[in-house]
């Protein structure tokens, strides 16, 4: 049963995704009741968090053993001695999967309010504190060590400094003030640091704030999955084309084992820089970041310096991975997604660009992975489709590991073509809570298959370059 109400969408945006769902060889192949059905789990689905925290290992410093018996330690500590099991997974050998306890649905509410912004209430549902950035109002007479009741501002209707709100609000839990409601708003008040710290939160999950910051980095498990797709190694060398903020450019060098070259672009400054500091948290050596747009990434000619960055000669790269911009619709959680239909079909034409030129720099041979972390047929099925039929030189591969589903009907794709392909939809699994009784009574191979399944809207697609066009 949803705890929260399913994600709303803007009225043409909406129209758009039921035809996706609707569409004609899903209806053919499903039916019209199984297909809405799927489509209207999905949509709940997608308003709640995943089930499980997936942490990444630095491998390259430390051991999954080691990690797993420091942060059983720390959530032991964080959860006030509820044992929650910390679990490896059989084909990820680098990562750990925690549990999320929740919804809670038997907090008491209290008089004392905090609204937050919406992306500061999905972080405090996958386990954050509530920092002084993310708080838009609170109730008039709040001070310091106050026990407050934190609400999300899902539709971003609440004015900054309001001393009560009636509009559209979610619950997310309780949580003890740091500063009184002057500190927060006062024109010479701190503009960072915790606001509130969560101590009842509606689903319970670990807070990461500065655990063992260089032996793991947080990152959803098809996030994860994708890197292992392309298989970096030792020696080689590597493109990552939209890598902010570097979880999975991180990632590769470590696969790599930091030997070979792993070159890491993004378009926006700040976000190159963020890439560089995990390079440097994480101690890797061989990333190399620039601030670059992928589209001007290929260069027809040599250049006279001997720059080692963008723009590149054709056939530069052994693998390239491009985990393109897209509409976002598979974040989870999600409760009012604010794009508009024309924001949201501006993003098939841009990947295209950006796979254009990564097939030019790509090595015969080589391997592309493209993916994103979106729903849409139009930027992922429609995508390989479009990729097949224009570049003769690209074969789809198979996956490995394959722990999602197939590639969705609709873009015309052989059967044989979605099996290659991995969409993780969450709509596959059925909605439900864990408590503390539930997760002791269940097998190990039940969470795995739930870690997989109950995870954000991904999809990954994998090629290999037979020749040069």
């Amino acid at each position: 049963m949803s705890f929260f109400p399913k994600i709303s969408f803007q009225h043409e945006v909406e129209e758009y995704l039921t035809k996706v769902f609707r569409n004609h060889e899903l209806i053919a192949a499903l039916g019209t009741q199984e297909a809405e059905s799927k489509y209207q789990s999905l949509l709940r689905h997608l308003s709640h968090p995943p089930s499980f925290t997936t942490v990444r290992v630095n491998t390259h410093l430390t051991s999954v053993k080691q990690v797993k018996k420091l942060l059983f330690e720390e959530i032991q500590k964080q959860f006030q001695g509820l044992c929650v099991p910390l679990l490896e997974h059989p084909k990820l050998q680098d990562i750990l999967l925690i549990p999320v306890i929740g919804p809670r649905r038997d907090l008491k509410k209290c008089a004392s309010e905090v609204i937050v912004g919406a992306q500061c209430g999905y972080a405090v549902l996958r386990g954050a504190h509530v920092y002084v950035p993310g708080i838009v109002s609170t109730s008039r007479s709040m001070k310091a060590g106050d026990l407050v009741s934190v609400y999300s501002d899902i539709e971003g209707k609440c004015k900054r400094g309001a001393k009560e709100f009636e509009g559209v609000k979610v619950f997310l839990g309780n949580g003890i003030s740091e500063l009184s409601r002057s500190e927060i708003f006062s024109s010479g008040g701190p503009l960072n640091g915790m606001g509130i710290r969560m101590i009842e939160p509606v689903y319970l999950s670990p807070s990461f704030d500065n655990v063992l910051p260089s032996h793991l980095f947080l990152q959803n498990l098809p996030s994860v999955v994708v890197s292992h797709i392309l298989n970096p190694q030792p020696g080689e060398r590597i493109l990552d084309m939209c890598a902010a903020p570097g979880g999975k450019t991180t990632h590769l060098a470590t696969l790599m084992r930091d030997q070979g070259e792993v070159i890491a672009m993004d378009k926006i400054a700040n976000k190159v820089k963020k890439i560089k500091q995990n390079a440097e948290l994480l101690q890797l050596n061989c990333i190399k970041a620039f601030c670059y747009d992928g589209r001007k990434a290929l260069s027809v000619e040599k250049r006279e310096d001997e720059q080692e960055g963008p723009p590149f000669l054709p056939e530069s790269f052994d693998r390239i991975l491009l985990d393109a911009p897209c509409s976002g619709m598979g974040q989870r959680p999600n409760m009012a997604y604010s794009l508009t239909l024309k924001e949201v079909t501006s993003y098939q034409p841009l990947q295209r660009k950006l796979f254009t030129v990564a097939v030019e720099l790509l090595k015969p041979g080589g391997v592309l992975v493209y993916s994103t972390c979106t729903i849409t047929l139009s930027e992922n099925e429609e995508q390989v489709a479009w990729a097949l039929k224009t570049f003769p030189c690209l074969q789809l591969q198979p996956q490995e590991p394959h722990i999602g589903g197939e590639g969705m009907r609709g873009a015309g794709l052989s059967l044989d073509q979605l099996k290659l392909l991995q969409r993780f939809d969450p709509s596959d699994m059925t909605l439900q809570g864990m408590d503390i009784i539930s997760l002791q009574d269940s097998r190990e191979d039940d969470l795995i298959s739930r870690a997989n399944k109950d995870c954000i809207g991904f999809f990954i697609a994998k090629f290999i370059k037979l020749n040069s066009k």
